[in-house]
């Protein structure tokens, strides 16, 4: 296979709504390239790009898929992206190792609330842009409202290339306003008929061949003062104009195709071809010190991993880009993360699940691997004598939990290792086993990707698991202040225990004054992992407890902080003063001391006004503003407090405090109360007191459970 240079390199990823042909598209581009014989179609399951099990079921796209197409000296690397965000992760890593983005947009449709939800990501990493607007040959395709809307959301960017004659079931013919002919298409597609514009439509097409002159002349100085000279501009200034504006991020070049009865893809690819940037035009990486890292082949060799895949009977396949320099098989890389060397036994440019073996990859590239030891996503790897860290992915924060339990209890221990893996895969999904909560915790994007994740545990791996509501992490602490005491005395023949302590526990705050009521002889001020503090003064005179015990009285109130007396769950903030006791010169040892602190902490705790803390989450709504009544009324019933509105775009925000427990699928509800149009997220903010009433609900279930 040929080896092509950072110069004739174009990285393009597929981005767009679920349903708005982005697999079909990137089939038509192998198909016209020559790389496939036959076109594939999603019906048929036969695609080049969506081959995993899980998308022959679900009929589209879960996974970022690479492919490549060799167009005119050029070679274009291809990633197709699934059309949800609850795979965002995929769609991310994605666009941060493209050159250019292709958004589709669905002819009857719009601009869609997926458009939007995944522009929010595009915009940041300010990557060339071009629209193409597909499926004008279906009845409902309706090319003015697409155009509109596009106007509207993206601005006066948003550039006309093409427009159709005859949108609708009998559509074949587009007008091109860069070369200012018609193409018409026999009903099979394929290569079109080069014809005059009819003259009907010719005041049309020269007004927005006008458009397109402007916008292209604005970008760039010299080219307005040609502009301003000849009243034109031609098809070669024309093209640097359109580049110097994507490359801008102030044109987005829009494109008419059918990709399923491949019409004008060719077209696009041409311009991907003639205009968009190669990887060494490309805006540099950046490495985490703030250097830039040139996309050049004699530069140090510096791989990027961006995608990790775990595939059955074959092992991990880690996806790279090449930075800059060169990769060769054989060649050793040191790893940037753990300082592990790895060896490239094996270099692959990827279609689909077809790997095509090469013998070394150029700056710019994008390949596979197989069996690295230990990298995984967002790993840099480079020579030994160099050392740099390229600038990671940020991966957005879960938004849904749950609590996994394996139906197998032989499973148990195999599926923590399982669960690394899918880790490995996707990082936007979180695993961790909670002590606290005594639960496996599963967080990700959305229902439908946990659904995802326990699929792939029951099909590939082979463990069928269940989902169930997750504990809250409360927090207990108290308001009040009691005194107590507590005698352990167990006699059973020879040496007995004994030992008996008086406390008086009270709530702690920053910067409260030192005891007043005791002689104060030591203080140890406990960090506490959960959170919040423990203060402990011994107060003890007269040697009534011998000061070696005293170590043990601590231990024991801290095993009954680690698990408190109202609902299990950790205490925090809390002074406790042991100021008296007794002990017995044979009976008393660690263990007696240690039960009477913790039974004494107990009873002073149900006496000093105990109140249950439950976590508060800050989390942003984005929501159009006709169904932000909708989205407030349903926050209130979540006790949530608004702490604010703003606008963002087209969105309006809604900000507020929700406790955890009132997230529990959320979600899910509000994509079903606002037809899928909103999305959110949401960040540990603080703990707040529980109501009464809940406080009350949950004392006596933990009570009961703790009888049972």
């Amino acid at each position: 296979m040929k080896i092509y240079d950072d110069k004739h390199i174009k990285n393009i990823v597929l981005l767009g709504s679920a349903k708005s042909g982005k697999t079909t598209l990137a089939e038509t581009m192998l198909f016209q390239a020559g790389l496939i014989t036959r076109r594939g179609t999603v019906e048929d399951k036969n695609t080049v790009s969506d081959y995993h099990e899980v998308e022959h079921d679900r009929g589209n796209s879960v996974y970022a898929t690479s492919m490549h197409t060799e167009w005119r000296d050029y070679k274009i690397n291809i990633i197709d992206t699934p059309g949800l965000d609850d795979f965002i992760g995929e769609i991310i890593s994605s666009v941060r190792v493209a050159d250019t983005v292709v958004m589709l947009l669905n002819a009857q449709s719009g601009v869609e609330i997926g458009t939007e939800l995944i522009w929010n990501y595009v915009d940041k990493f300010q990557k060339p842009l071009l629209f193409c607007i597909n499926q004008l040959d279906h009845p409902k395709s309706n090319y003015e409202m697409t155009i509109e809307s596009g106007k509207k959301r993206f601005g006066s960017a948003f550039t006309i290339m093409q427009y159709p004659l005859n949108q609708g079931e009998g559509f074949n013919c587009i007008i091109d306003l860069l070369k200012m002919i018609m193409y018409k298409f026999s009903a099979t597609g394929g290569k079109p008929e080069k014809l005059p514009i009819p003259p009907e439509e010719m005041d049309k097409a020269n007004a927005l061949h006008n458009e397109l002159v402007e916008k292209a002349a604005e970008n760039d100085e010299k080219l307005m003062e040609l502009y301003f000279e000849k009243g034109t501009l031609n098809e070669d200034e024309l093209r640097a104009g359109l580049k110097a504006g994507m490359m801008h991020h102030q044109v987005f070049p829009v494109f008419c195709v059918s990709a399923k009865k491949d019409m004008r893809s060719g077209r696009m690819m041409g311009f991907i071809d003639n205009v968009a940037p190669s990887a060494n035009e490309s805006k540099h990486e950046m490495t985490t010190d703030g250097q830039e890292i040139i996309c050049d082949p004699t530069k140090p060799t510096t791989l990027f991993i961006f995608k990790t895949l775990i595939e059955p009977h074959l092992g991990k396949l880690s996806f790279f880009k090449v930075m800059a320099g060169e990769i060769s098989v054989g060649q050793e890389l040191v790893n940037q993360t753990n300082r592990g060397h790895e060896k490239f036994n094996q270099l692959f440019i990827m279609d689909g699940k077809n790997r095509n073996p090469v013998t070394k990859l150029s700056a710019g590239d994008i390949g596979a691997t197989l069996k690295l030891k230990n990298t995984k996503t967002n790993d840099t790897l480079y020579p030994k004598d160099v050392d740099y860290k390229v600038e990671p992915i940020v991966f957005p924060e879960p938004r849904i939990r749950v609590a996994l339990v394996a139906k197998n209890k032989a499973d148990d221990e195999k599926i923590g290792e399982v669960l690394a893996e899918v880790h490995m895969e996707d990082p936007t999904i979180n695993v961790e086993y909670s002590k606290e909560l005594k639960q496996v915790i599963l967080s990700g994007q959305g229902e439908l990707h946990l659904n995802l994740m326990k699929w792939r545990l029951e099909h590939i791996y082979h463990m069928p698991v269940d989902f169930i509501k997750p504990r809250i992490p409360y927090r207990e602490t108290i308001q009040g202040h009691a005194d107590a005491n507590y005698r352990h005395k167990k006699q059973s023949g020879g040496s007995g225990q004994f030992g008996e302590v008086y406390i008086r526990i009270e709530p702690y705050f920053e910067g409260m004054p030192e005891p007043k009521d005791f002689n104060v002889r030591d203080k140890e001020i406990v960090e506490l992992a959960w959170g919040g503090k423990l203060v402990f003064y011994n107060c003890i005179v007269g040697g009534v407890i011998d000061a070696r015990f005293i170590p043990s009285v601590l231990k024991g109130v801290m095993e009954k902080m680690d698990e408190g007396p109202l609902t299990g769950s950790y205490v925090r903030d809390v002074r406790v003063c042991l100021y008296d006791g007794k002990m017995h010169a044979v009976d008393s040892n660690d263990l007696s001391f240690k039960i009477a602190g913790m039974m004494a902490f107990k009873e002073a705790f149900h006496n000093a006004d105990p109140k249950i803390l439950e976590p508060i989450y800050e989390i942003e709504v984005f929501v159009p503003e006709e169904l932000m009544g909708d989205v407030m009324t349903d926050l209130q019933g979540r006790r949530s407090i608004i702490t604010g509105m703003d606008s963002k775009d087209s969105y309006q925000v809604i900000k507020a405090k929700v406790p955890l427990a009132e997230l529990d699928k959320y979600s899910t509800t509000l994509r079903s109360i606002t037809q899928g149009r909103a999305s959110y997220s949401g960040r540990f903010s603080d703990y707040a007191l529980v109501p009464g009433e809940i406080q009350r609900k949950l004392a006596e279930e933990y009570k009961k459970n703790e009888v049972l």
